[in-house]
């Protein structure tokens, strides 16, 4: 479930970027832009490769840039996953930063929004990140949800996701490959009274909407379209 694709194309991390800033929530640290008087806000739950990434904070940006207090935190505590280490390869990684850890942790984010005066908190996971914001469907924590090409997400999963939810998924991908988001969006389908929205981008591969070549119109112009609809996906139900 975790081979090299999950792993590929790593992103260049700089603590640096982006236009918000770093702070504590909920014990985290935090990347957090834009503006808390909307009262609604988005949580990004990152891949392995954490808070840092460049791309990542962009997108926490252009999410805030539509009217939304967005924040990411870095669920590995200064440890993201490192694909140079040999010692350390990513099944050895995940024993310590097992998703389960990251939604008790996203529960307590939750509840430090909330205690600024939140109204309304969406979810987004990015791969690793996807599994920690299923459980937060499953538990009806937040109003709506955005998995992005998942990783470690299970029909079971889908099966007992209890608030609107929208899939998007990626034509070359081995950790949730076509056939499993069809799935997906079956069980959905026949559960009308929890709205879902399920698309597969074709020609992308796992990891497109984060880890791609800023350079390449193409691979910009996909990441852009799966960013926009994830914004509308928040824009229609969390509120």
């Amino acid at each position: 479930m975790s081979g090299p694709q999950c792993c590929s194309n790593p992103p260049t991390l700089n603590p640096g970027s982006g236009v918000g800033h770093v702070e504590e929530l909920a014990g985290l640290k935090t990347y957090v832009t834009g503006s808390l008087d909307s009262k609604l806000a988005v949580l990004l739950v990152s891949d392995v490769f954490g808070y840092d990434a460049p791309n990542l904070r962009k997108l926490a940006d252009k999410v805030a840039a539509a009217g939304f207090y967005v924040v990411v935190p870095d669920f590995f505590y200064g440890d993201p996953f490192v694909a140079e280490r040999s010692d350390r390869p990513l099944a050895v990684w995940l024993k310590d930063h097992g998703p389960d850890k990251g939604f008790e942790d996203a529960r307590l984010v939750i509840d430090a929004l909330k205690s600024k005066g939140v109204s309304a908190i969406g979810a987004a996971g990015i791969c690793w990140g996807a599994k920690v914001v299923v459980g937060l469907a499953k538990e009806a924590l937040i109003p709506a949800a955005v998995l992005l090409h998942p990783s470690f997400v299970t029909v079971d999963d889908i099966k007992s996701v209890k608030v609107p939810i929208a899939i998007l998924g990626a034509e070359i991908d081995q950790l949730s490959p076509p056939a499993l988001v069809k799935q997906f969006d079956e069980i959905l389908k026949a559960k009308p009274e929890v709205g879902s929205f399920v698309k597969i981008f074709p020609k992308c591969a796992h990891g497109w909407t984060v880890r791609y070549n800023v350079n390449d119109a193409t691979a910009v112009s996909y990441a852009d379209e799966a960013h926009q609809d994830m914004l509308n996906w928040f824009t229609k139900y969390v509120k």
